[in-house]
């Protein structure tokens, strides 16, 4: 444990910062998987609303920080990809 004040204070804010990350990727690993079950169900309305959410989801961890830009762009390419497959 440290003993310096600031020391102790970057423990409980890395805390706090680790945990919201965290929060962030299990939101958006639950709507991926979300996504990939509807586009394996061949359900068209349910993989395009799903779409969408993780979209939203893969820019908004992005602009946390959680992932890098390129990341989401690819990932968002790579589900792009999969609904227009169904079609």
């Amino acid at each position: 444990m440290p003993n310096i004040k600031s020391a102790k204070k970057r423990v409980l804010v890395n805390k706090t910062k680790a945990l919201r990350n965290k929060m962030i990727k299990s939101e958006l690993k639950t709507v991926v998987k979300k996504f990939l079950s509807a586009v394996n169900d061949g359900d068209k309305a349910a993989a395009t609303e799903a779409y969408a959410l993780a979209v939203k989801k893969v820019d908004q961890a992005a602009a946390h920080g959680v992932l890098h830009k390129n990341a989401a762009a690819h990932k968002k390419s790579q589900f792009t990809l999969k609904l227009n497959a169904m079609a």
